[in-house]
């Protein structure tokens, strides 16, 4: 056989192990696990970093507002140095809907050592503690929550007796780059970090949160020295999720029914941003991992829609075959994260061109951080930051 039908080999090779050994990653059945009502609702501390939300609050906080919670409830909305009146809309909405009812504060400028995020948190938690809730929710800005959230988050953290329970909020998907680009966000997140595999306790290196919805038992949260002990991390969920894990603790991870996200990411630009500032972070800013993502990539998501084409050019069947093939698979398996975000399944054979795009905005993340400009985000530039502390 030829080079080319021999890498088109192996890429299909890849594929099969992929769709049959990586914990079903493509599936999207991991939902809230089975829960029951408790007899007695845990006080709960809403915790919620802000930093030039003006424009999604009014959307996602009248949300936290209404929660139809049975327990004690209280949002801590931290006001990080914005610069377009977050704090004090945020006043303003808790004024105008009532329901839970709301602190702001501000923490100041972060602490050497520290991202803008993690020291909001630090801060917004410090005060929760102050009225010993039972648990804590860590929840984005621009996450709306539907009335019931916090009851099935908590009534599944108390069924299941999980100290983590996270959600990856559905995010939003109108325009046409947000079609082509956003499911594949959540597709890839899977294959890197399989649900089934986080949510079972036998699995302990597999381990990772969606930031944008993770309520977390205090208890625990004081154990694992959470937001001390991960102060520097840009990928602070998987941080946090290993943190909590190492502490003992038992974490869950499933796509969301009742959290959306909010933000739009109406241009390419801006989704290419999303995804370049922490990337190069998460391969830990090593050359070697980003040359094996780079090959692996090419390999998995390139080789088969060439090889099909290449192959059937010049008549080499065998490359054409194996290329068809793991093209059909790769197609197959991204369907079902298609049919959960309610996108055209038109969508599912264009997921190469998906993936030359995030291979791209991986290598200008590297760029990006030999550059010295880091991972920027919303004014703050961390030149060298910690993707997801092992210790």
């Amino acid at each position: 056989m030829s080079t080319l039908a021999w890498t088109a080999v192996v890429s299909l090779a890849a594929w099969a192990w992929l769709a049959l050994g990586q914990g079903f990653f493509w599936r999207t059945d991991q939902r809230l696990p089975r829960r029951a009502e408790p007899a007695a609702w845990p006080s709960v501390a809403i915790v919620v970093p802000a930093r030039d939300e003006a424009q999604m609050l009014p959307v996602s906080l009248p949300a936290l507002l209404a929660q139809n919670y049975p327990g004690q409830a209280e949002v801590f909305l931290v006001d990080d140095g914005s610069k377009d009146g977050t704090g004090e809309l945020a006043r303003t909405l808790s004024a105008k809907y009532g329901g839970v009812p709301v602190t702001v504060s501000s923490p100041g400028e972060p602490e050497p050592g520290w991202t803008g995020k993690l020291w909001a948190l630090r801060h917004g938690i410090a005060l929760a503690r102050e009225r010993d809730p039972d648990w804590l929710l860590l929840t984005d800005a621009d996450i709306a929550h539907e009335p019931d959230s916090l009851r099935e988050l908590v009534a599944a953290a108390l069924t299941q007796d999980i100290d983590l329970v996270s959600q990856m909020a559905r995010l939003r998907v109108v325009s046409t780059w947000e079609r082509l680009i956003v499911p594949a966000f959540v597709y890839f997140f899977g294959q890197l970090y399989p649900f089934r595999w986080i949510n079972r306790a036998r699995r302990p290196l597999a381990t990772a949160a969606a930031g944008g919805c993770v309520l977390l038992r205090t208890e625990v949260a004081v154990r694992a020295g959470i937001p001390d002990s991960v102060r520097g991390a840009v990928i602070d969920d998987v941080s946090v999720a290993r943190a909590v894990r190492r502490a003992g603790g038992r974490v869950w991870l499933g796509l969301a029914e009742r959290v959306d996200s909010v933000r739009p990411y109406p241009r390419l630009a801006d989704l290419w941003r999303m995804v370049s500032r922490s990337a190069y972070a998460q391969l830990r800013h090593n050359p070697l991992l980003l040359a094996g993502t780079v090959l692996g990539l090419a390999l998995v998501y390139l080789v088969p829609p060439f090889a099909l084409c290449a192959g059937s050019a010049r008549g080499d069947a065998a490359a054409a075959w194996a290329g068809g093939v793991a093209w059909a698979v790769m197609t197959a398996t991204y369907v079902p994260m298609l049919r959960y975000y309610r996108q055209s399944l038109w969508l599912a054979p264009l997921l190469p061109l998906t993936a030359l795009l995030y291979l791209l905005m991986t290598v200008d993340s590297a760029v990006r951080h030999y550059r010295g400009r880091g991972a920027a985000w919303k004014g703050r530039t961390y030149s060298r930051p910690e993707a997801a502390p092992d210790r």
